[in-house]
């Protein structure tokens, strides 16, 4: 059974001596594919679930709420209109992966009466990574103005996984969220810089310096912050550091190790009905 551990153990970080590691180091530092060594198998369990998930339950699927291809959001409106929504970002380090992929997730809070949405976006290397943060905020801009006729009126958590985790932190002060849980992501981008990622996102000095939450004022609404135990240090210790900032500047949310999981088994946390992440995201209605 998976559960939380408190999350004292800082694990030592690789970029404490980054000037000294080559590019193929620095690259693996955040490569959690090969860090998790049966991660095919765990993706692909992860896409045939959703697969057969996506379509079976009460669905409006693929709802345009801009002009490029993957500017479409699906929604599994809960029997009340009013029930709270699960909006899900995926992960993918901002360059693959899409919504559909993800619906597996459905399953855990509309076991409680949730409803859930699932908003797609553009990725690199087409689109920039400010073009990517601007597309979920207009996702959440479509979903205030049209979710209601589409069954799905209720108090917005806002969560996400990997880059998705990213585009949740950023995507926080948005009026439509009332709170945001963010799991196993990347918080400072100036790392991502020097390794394979920026092939495709060629991130510049001001996208690093303005699309880093740990760079950036805190917003004040609740974050609760959730990585895996085993997942690499890079990522353990942003989330660390981002929720030390949050804390420091007072504001509100929990810091969730979630034991024994790496960064792809700790989506079952939030799968799950019973799930650890399932009741954090449900704790943020308090």
């Amino acid at each position: 059974m998976v559960k939380t551990t408190s999350p004292t153990h800082r694990p030592l970080d690789p970029r404490s001596k980054w000037a000294e590691l080559s590019q193929a180091e620095r690259s693996a530092a955040y490569d959690n594919n090969a860090a998790v060594k049966n991660s095919p198998a765990l993706i692909a369990e992860r896409n045939e679930a959703s697969s057969r998930l996506r379509g079976r339950l009460k669905t409006h699927l693929d709802l345009p709420y801009g002009e490029r291809a993957n500017n479409k959001i699906d929604l599994y409106p809960a029997a009340k209109p009013d029930a709270p929504c699960l909006v899900f970002v995926h992960g993918g380090y901002w360059q693959r992966n899409s919504r559909e992929l993800f619906a597996m997730l459905v399953e855990g809070v509309a076991a409680h009466g949730w409803s859930v949405a699932l908003p797609g976006y553009s990725l690199a290397p087409e689109v920039s990574l400010t073009d990517i943060v601007a597309e979920i905020l207009r996702s959440l801009d479509w979903l205030a103005a049209h979710g209601a006729s589409h069954g799905v009126a209720g108090p917005v958590i806002l969560s996400g996984w990997s880059a998705g985790a990213h585009l949740t932190a950023m995507a926080l002060n948005h009026p439509r969220v009332h709170a945001g849980l963010a799991i196993s992501g990347v918080y400072d981008l100036a790392p991502i810089r020097d390794t394979g990622l920026n092939t495709a996102l060629k991130l510049t000095e001001e996208e690093i310096a303005t699309l880093s939450p740990l760079r950036l004022p805190v917003t004040q609404k609740r974050l609760d912050i959730a990585y895996g135990s085993s997942e690499l240090p890079a990522l353990v210790c942003d989330s660390i550091d981002l929720h030390d900032k949050r804390a420091a500047a007072g504001a509100p949310g929990r810091l969730i190790a979630v034991e024994g999981a790496d960064h792809f088994t700790i989506l079952e946390a939030l799968r799950r009905p019973e799930g650890v992440l399932v009741d954090a995201a449900r704790r943020l209605l308090d």
